[in-house]
Protein backbone atom coordinates (compact mmCIF):
# COMPACT_ATOMS: atom_id res chain seq x y z
CA UNK A 1 0.00 0.00 0.00
CA UNK A 2 1.03 3.38 -0.66
CA UNK A 3 -0.28 7.30 0.00
CA UNK A 4 -0.52 7.26 -4.08
CA UNK A 5 -3.85 7.26 -5.25
CA UNK A 6 -4.32 4.65 -8.42
CA UNK A 7 -6.96 4.06 -10.79
CA UNK A 8 -7.72 0.61 -11.14
CA UNK A 9 -10.42 -1.35 -13.88
CA UNK A 10 -12.60 -2.82 -11.32
CA UNK A 11 -15.71 -4.70 -13.88
CA UNK A 12 -16.42 -4.36 -17.40
CA UNK A 13 -19.49 -5.02 -19.50
CA UNK A 14 -19.72 -5.26 -23.38
CA UNK A 15 -22.23 -5.53 -26.35
CA UNK A 16 -21.80 -6.39 -29.54
CA UNK A 17 -24.96 -6.66 -32.32
CA UNK A 18 -26.56 -9.96 -32.85
CA UNK A 19 -26.88 -9.51 -36.75
CA UNK A 20 -23.84 -11.42 -38.37
CA UNK A 21 -22.65 -10.36 -41.47
CA UNK A 22 -19.82 -12.70 -43.22
CA UNK A 23 -17.06 -12.65 -45.46
CA UNK A 24 -19.36 -14.46 -47.99
CA UNK A 25 -22.16 -11.48 -47.48
CA UNK A 26 -19.49 -8.91 -48.08
CA UNK A 27 -18.56 -10.88 -51.50
CA UNK A 28 -21.96 -11.11 -52.47
CA UNK A 29 -22.17 -6.91 -52.74
CA UNK A 30 -18.52 -5.92 -53.75
CA UNK A 31 -15.92 -8.08 -56.02
CA UNK A 32 -13.99 -9.77 -52.70
CA UNK A 33 -14.05 -12.93 -51.37
CA UNK A 34 -13.67 -14.83 -48.10
CA UNK A 35 -10.17 -16.29 -48.45
CA UNK A 36 -8.63 -12.76 -49.80
CA UNK A 37 -10.39 -11.61 -46.60
CA UNK A 38 -8.76 -13.29 -44.38
CA UNK A 39 -5.72 -13.98 -45.96
CA UNK A 40 -4.73 -9.82 -46.00
CA UNK A 41 -6.49 -8.82 -42.44
CA UNK A 42 -7.94 -12.07 -40.31
CA UNK A 43 -11.38 -11.38 -40.29
CA UNK A 44 -14.07 -13.56 -40.97
CA UNK A 45 -17.46 -11.96 -39.80
CA UNK A 46 -18.49 -8.96 -37.67
CA UNK A 47 -21.35 -7.49 -36.02
CA UNK A 48 -23.77 -4.70 -37.84
CA UNK A 49 -26.48 -2.51 -35.70
CA UNK A 50 -29.38 -2.29 -37.60
CA UNK A 51 -32.65 -0.24 -37.44
CA UNK A 52 -32.15 3.44 -36.36
CA UNK A 53 -30.21 2.55 -33.26
CA UNK A 54 -27.27 4.20 -32.84
CA UNK A 55 -23.77 4.18 -30.28
CA UNK A 56 -25.67 5.10 -27.36
CA UNK A 57 -27.95 1.67 -27.14
CA UNK A 58 -25.00 0.07 -27.67
CA UNK A 59 -23.20 1.42 -24.68
CA UNK A 60 -26.56 1.55 -22.74
CA UNK A 61 -26.17 -2.41 -23.00
CA UNK A 62 -22.67 -2.27 -21.92
CA UNK A 63 -23.16 -0.23 -19.02
CA UNK A 64 -25.94 -2.08 -17.72
CA UNK A 65 -24.05 -5.44 -17.60
CA UNK A 66 -21.11 -3.67 -15.90
CA UNK A 67 -23.45 -2.54 -13.37
CA UNK A 68 -25.52 -5.66 -12.82
CA UNK A 69 -21.75 -7.69 -13.03
CA UNK A 70 -20.30 -5.40 -10.34
CA UNK A 71 -23.54 -4.47 -8.27
CA UNK A 72 -22.90 -0.59 -8.98
CA UNK A 73 -25.98 1.64 -7.77
CA UNK A 74 -25.53 4.31 -10.68
CA UNK A 75 -26.38 7.15 -8.42
CA UNK A 76 -22.84 6.83 -7.22
CA UNK A 77 -21.31 6.82 -10.41
CA UNK A 78 -19.84 9.77 -10.60
CA UNK A 79 -18.05 10.44 -14.29
CA UNK A 80 -19.46 9.02 -17.54
CA UNK A 81 -16.41 9.26 -20.52
CA UNK A 82 -17.31 7.56 -24.28
CA UNK A 83 -14.90 7.48 -26.70
CA UNK A 84 -16.75 7.48 -29.85
CA UNK A 85 -15.70 8.66 -33.40
CA UNK A 86 -19.69 7.43 -34.42
CA UNK A 87 -22.23 9.56 -31.99
CA UNK A 88 -26.08 9.63 -32.14
CA UNK A 89 -26.07 12.80 -33.33
CA UNK A 90 -23.49 15.55 -32.97
CA UNK A 91 -24.74 17.07 -30.02
CA UNK A 92 -26.20 15.76 -27.19
CA UNK A 93 -23.05 13.46 -26.53
CA UNK A 94 -23.69 10.21 -26.60
CA UNK A 95 -21.89 9.86 -23.19
CA UNK A 96 -24.93 12.06 -21.94
CA UNK A 97 -27.31 9.75 -23.54
CA UNK A 98 -25.99 6.58 -21.72
CA UNK A 99 -25.75 8.43 -18.29
CA UNK A 100 -29.35 8.86 -18.76
CA UNK A 101 -30.66 5.66 -19.95
CA UNK A 102 -28.43 3.76 -17.29
CA UNK A 103 -29.62 5.48 -14.22
CA UNK A 104 -26.56 7.91 -13.78
CA UNK A 105 -28.02 10.73 -12.20
CA UNK A 106 -25.28 12.36 -10.38
CA UNK A 107 -22.33 12.02 -13.29
CA UNK A 108 -20.23 14.80 -15.35
CA UNK A 109 -20.49 13.18 -19.10
CA UNK A 110 -19.03 13.93 -22.24
CA UNK A 111 -17.66 12.53 -25.47
CA UNK A 112 -13.86 11.81 -26.36
CA UNK A 113 -12.86 11.54 -30.08
CA UNK A 114 -9.53 10.14 -30.34
CA UNK A 115 -10.57 8.06 -33.48
CA UNK A 116 -9.38 4.07 -33.12
CA UNK A 117 -6.87 5.31 -30.06
CA UNK A 118 -9.83 6.85 -28.26
CA UNK A 119 -10.35 4.19 -25.36
CA UNK A 120 -6.77 4.45 -24.04
CA UNK A 121 -7.17 8.78 -24.73
CA UNK A 122 -10.53 8.18 -22.44
CA UNK A 123 -8.93 5.42 -20.42
CA UNK A 124 -6.22 7.92 -19.30
CA UNK A 125 -8.35 10.86 -18.76
CA UNK A 126 -10.79 8.76 -16.27
CA UNK A 127 -7.42 7.83 -14.58
CA UNK A 128 -6.69 11.44 -13.86
CA UNK A 129 -10.04 12.25 -12.49
CA UNK A 130 -9.30 9.31 -10.24
CA UNK A 131 -6.04 10.43 -9.12
CA UNK A 132 -7.38 13.83 -8.54
CA UNK A 133 -8.72 12.65 -5.08
CA UNK A 134 -12.45 14.31 -6.11
CA UNK A 135 -13.92 11.27 -7.90
CA UNK A 136 -13.79 7.53 -7.02
CA UNK A 137 -16.26 5.93 -9.06
CA UNK A 138 -16.24 6.59 -12.96
CA UNK A 139 -17.41 4.92 -15.96
CA UNK A 140 -15.09 4.99 -19.23
CA UNK A 141 -16.72 3.71 -22.52
CA UNK A 142 -15.37 3.11 -25.80
CA UNK A 143 -17.59 1.66 -29.25
CA UNK A 144 -18.23 2.83 -32.49
CA UNK A 145 -21.02 2.24 -35.07
CA UNK A 146 -18.52 1.79 -37.95
CA UNK A 147 -20.96 0.40 -40.23
CA UNK A 148 -23.05 3.82 -40.06
CA UNK A 149 -19.53 5.46 -41.82
CA UNK A 150 -18.63 2.26 -44.15
CA UNK A 151 -19.17 2.68 -47.86
CA UNK A 152 -20.65 -0.34 -49.05
CA UNK A 153 -19.29 0.18 -52.74
CA UNK A 154 -15.64 0.68 -51.65
CA UNK A 155 -13.66 -3.52 -51.48
CA UNK A 156 -10.74 -2.13 -49.66
CA UNK A 157 -12.32 -1.06 -46.78
CA UNK A 158 -15.77 -2.67 -46.18
CA UNK A 159 -14.85 -5.73 -45.45
CA UNK A 160 -12.59 -4.15 -42.15
CA UNK A 161 -15.47 -2.75 -40.16
CA UNK A 162 -18.23 -3.47 -37.44
CA UNK A 163 -20.10 -2.40 -34.70
CA UNK A 164 -19.66 -2.78 -30.52
CA UNK A 165 -18.76 -1.19 -27.02
CA UNK A 166 -17.40 -1.83 -24.11
CA UNK A 167 -17.46 -0.40 -20.68
CA UNK A 168 -15.01 -0.27 -17.53
CA UNK A 169 -15.58 0.74 -13.95
CA UNK A 170 -12.76 2.43 -12.76
CA UNK A 171 -12.24 3.12 -8.81
CA UNK A 172 -9.74 4.52 -6.50
CA UNK A 173 -7.21 2.20 -4.66
CA UNK A 174 -4.00 2.49 -2.55
CA UNK A 175 -2.87 -0.86 -3.94
CA UNK A 176 -0.09 -0.61 -6.55
CA UNK A 177 -2.59 -1.62 -9.31
CA UNK A 178 -4.43 0.14 -12.46
CA UNK A 179 -3.02 2.22 -14.56
CA UNK A 180 0.74 2.72 -14.22
CA UNK A 181 2.17 4.67 -16.73
CA UNK A 182 0.53 6.00 -20.11
CA UNK A 183 2.13 6.92 -23.76
CA UNK A 184 -0.32 9.18 -25.90
CA UNK A 185 0.99 10.78 -28.90
CA UNK A 186 -0.28 12.84 -32.04
CA UNK A 187 1.41 14.19 -35.06
CA UNK A 188 -1.45 14.77 -37.38
CA UNK A 189 0.10 13.81 -40.49
CA UNK A 190 -2.34 11.44 -41.40
CA UNK A 191 -5.29 13.85 -42.54
CA UNK A 192 -5.18 12.89 -46.17
CA UNK A 193 -4.60 8.90 -45.54
CA UNK A 194 -7.86 8.50 -42.87
CA UNK A 195 -10.70 10.62 -42.76
CA UNK A 196 -14.11 11.25 -43.61
CA UNK A 197 -14.06 14.20 -45.58
CA UNK A 198 -17.67 15.17 -45.28
CA UNK A 199 -20.22 16.28 -42.70
CA UNK A 200 -18.00 18.78 -40.61
CA UNK A 201 -17.93 22.11 -40.55
CA UNK A 202 -15.44 22.11 -43.39
CA UNK A 203 -17.57 19.86 -45.56
CA UNK A 204 -21.23 20.57 -44.26
CA UNK A 205 -23.75 17.77 -45.47
CA UNK A 206 -25.30 18.89 -48.77
CA UNK A 207 -26.74 16.75 -51.68
CA UNK A 208 -23.10 17.46 -52.90
CA UNK A 209 -21.67 16.10 -50.34
CA UNK A 210 -24.04 12.76 -50.07
CA UNK A 211 -23.22 12.44 -53.83
CA UNK A 212 -19.87 12.39 -53.85
CA UNK A 213 -19.94 9.61 -51.10
CA UNK A 214 -18.19 11.85 -48.63
CA UNK A 215 -19.58 10.41 -45.64
CA UNK A 216 -18.09 7.73 -45.70
CA UNK A 217 -14.57 6.46 -44.04
CA UNK A 218 -11.33 7.12 -46.55
CA UNK A 219 -7.75 4.92 -45.66
CA UNK A 220 -5.04 4.45 -47.61
CA UNK A 221 -4.38 0.70 -46.08
CA UNK A 222 -0.55 0.54 -47.29
CA UNK A 223 0.69 3.79 -46.15
CA UNK A 224 -1.80 3.34 -42.38
CA UNK A 225 -0.43 -0.14 -42.58
CA UNK A 226 2.76 1.24 -41.95
CA UNK A 227 2.85 3.61 -39.88
CA UNK A 228 0.16 1.42 -37.27
CA UNK A 229 2.90 -1.34 -36.74
CA UNK A 230 5.39 1.31 -36.47
CA UNK A 231 3.84 3.65 -33.87
CA UNK A 232 2.04 1.06 -31.77
CA UNK A 233 5.14 -1.25 -31.74
CA UNK A 234 7.15 2.21 -30.86
CA UNK A 235 4.97 3.04 -28.18
CA UNK A 236 4.75 -0.17 -26.71
CA UNK A 237 8.14 -1.00 -26.25
CA UNK A 238 9.17 2.62 -24.65
CA UNK A 239 6.59 2.03 -22.09
CA UNK A 240 8.38 -1.10 -21.67
CA UNK A 241 11.56 -0.28 -20.90
CA UNK A 242 10.91 3.03 -18.94
CA UNK A 243 9.15 0.26 -16.79
CA UNK A 244 11.85 -2.14 -16.76
CA UNK A 245 9.70 -4.32 -17.39
CA UNK A 246 11.02 -7.87 -19.77
CA UNK A 247 8.85 -9.80 -21.65
CA UNK A 248 8.65 -12.24 -18.98
CA UNK A 249 6.71 -9.57 -16.78
CA UNK A 250 4.45 -9.01 -19.54
CA UNK A 251 1.43 -10.87 -19.35
CA UNK A 252 -0.94 -10.14 -22.01
CA UNK A 253 -0.72 -7.42 -24.78
CA UNK A 254 -3.97 -5.98 -25.50
CA UNK A 255 -3.46 -4.13 -29.37
CA UNK A 256 -6.08 -2.67 -31.29
CA UNK A 257 -8.21 -5.18 -33.55
CA UNK A 258 -7.42 -3.76 -37.45
CA UNK A 259 -5.70 -6.01 -38.97
CA UNK A 260 -4.27 -9.33 -38.14
CA UNK A 261 -1.41 -8.26 -39.76
CA UNK A 262 -0.69 -5.62 -37.81
CA UNK A 263 -1.14 -7.40 -34.76
CA UNK A 264 1.04 -9.92 -35.34
CA UNK A 265 4.12 -7.50 -36.22
CA UNK A 266 3.60 -5.54 -33.02
CA UNK A 267 3.45 -8.70 -31.03
CA UNK A 268 6.90 -9.85 -33.10
CA UNK A 269 8.45 -7.19 -32.20
CA UNK A 270 7.43 -7.19 -28.37
CA UNK A 271 8.52 -11.18 -28.46
CA UNK A 272 5.46 -12.29 -27.08
CA UNK A 273 3.34 -14.17 -29.94
CA UNK A 274 1.94 -16.22 -27.71
CA UNK A 275 0.25 -13.45 -24.94
CA UNK A 276 -2.02 -11.57 -27.36
CA UNK A 277 -5.78 -10.77 -27.04
CA UNK A 278 -7.03 -11.18 -30.33
CA UNK A 279 -11.08 -11.43 -31.27
CA UNK A 280 -10.69 -9.44 -35.00
CA UNK A 281 -12.04 -12.68 -36.53
CA UNK A 282 -15.25 -12.47 -34.96
CA UNK A 283 -15.78 -8.49 -34.45
CA UNK A 284 -13.57 -6.77 -37.49
CA UNK A 285 -12.72 -3.08 -36.21
CA UNK A 286 -14.95 -1.62 -33.76
CA UNK A 287 -12.50 1.65 -33.79
CA UNK A 288 -12.36 2.62 -30.28
CA UNK A 289 -14.33 -0.58 -29.33
CA UNK A 290 -11.52 -2.86 -29.98
CA UNK A 291 -9.69 -3.02 -26.74
CA UNK A 292 -12.50 -2.54 -24.32
CA UNK A 293 -14.30 -6.07 -26.02
CA UNK A 294 -10.66 -8.01 -25.85
CA UNK A 295 -10.85 -6.98 -21.84
CA UNK A 296 -14.50 -8.30 -21.84
CA UNK A 297 -13.76 -11.30 -23.90
CA UNK A 298 -10.37 -12.55 -22.01
CA UNK A 299 -11.82 -11.35 -18.90
CA UNK A 300 -11.93 -14.81 -17.10
CA UNK A 301 -8.05 -15.57 -18.31
CA UNK A 302 -7.27 -12.59 -15.91
CA UNK A 303 -5.76 -12.26 -12.52
CA UNK A 304 -5.10 -10.28 -10.06
CA UNK A 305 -1.13 -8.39 -10.44
CA UNK A 306 -1.47 -9.53 -14.38
CA UNK A 307 0.56 -7.03 -16.47
CA UNK A 308 -1.11 -5.80 -19.68
CA UNK A 309 0.27 -3.52 -22.37
CA UNK A 310 -2.77 -1.82 -24.49
CA UNK A 311 -1.75 0.04 -27.60
CA UNK A 312 -3.31 1.21 -30.89
CA UNK A 313 -3.11 3.36 -33.59
CA UNK A 314 -6.11 5.51 -35.39
CA UNK A 315 -6.81 8.81 -37.60
CA UNK A 316 -4.92 11.52 -36.56
CA UNK A 317 -2.37 10.06 -36.54
CA UNK A 318 -3.01 9.09 -32.94
CA UNK A 319 -1.38 6.07 -31.03
CA UNK A 320 -0.38 5.33 -27.40
CA UNK A 321 0.09 2.73 -25.02
CA UNK A 322 -0.71 1.99 -21.72
CA UNK A 323 0.88 -0.10 -18.92
CA UNK A 324 -1.71 -1.83 -16.70
CA UNK A 325 -1.71 -3.87 -13.94
CA UNK A 326 -4.76 -5.71 -13.62
CA UNK A 327 -6.95 -5.72 -10.08
CA UNK A 328 -8.85 -8.90 -9.65
CA UNK A 329 -9.43 -11.95 -10.67
CA UNK A 330 -11.61 -12.46 -13.51
CA UNK A 331 -12.93 -15.52 -13.16
CA UNK A 332 -14.58 -14.55 -10.15
CA UNK A 333 -16.48 -11.48 -11.84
Amino acid sequence: MTNTINAIITGIGGYVPEDIVTNEDISKIVDTSDEWIISRVGIKERRILKGELGLSYMGTKAVEQLFEKTKTNPEDVEAVICATTTPDYFFPTAASMIAYNTGCKNALTFDSQAACTGFLYALETGANYIRSGRYSKIVVLGGDKMTSITDYTDRTTCPLFGDGCGAVLMEATHEELGIMDTLLRTDGTGLSHLFMKGGGSAYPSTHETVDKRMHYVYQDGQYVFKHAVTYMADASIEIVKRNHLTKDDIDWIVPHQANLRIIEAVAKRLDVKEKVMINIQKYGNTSAGTIPLCLWEYEGKLKKGDTLILTAFGAGFTWGAIYLKWAYDGKKA
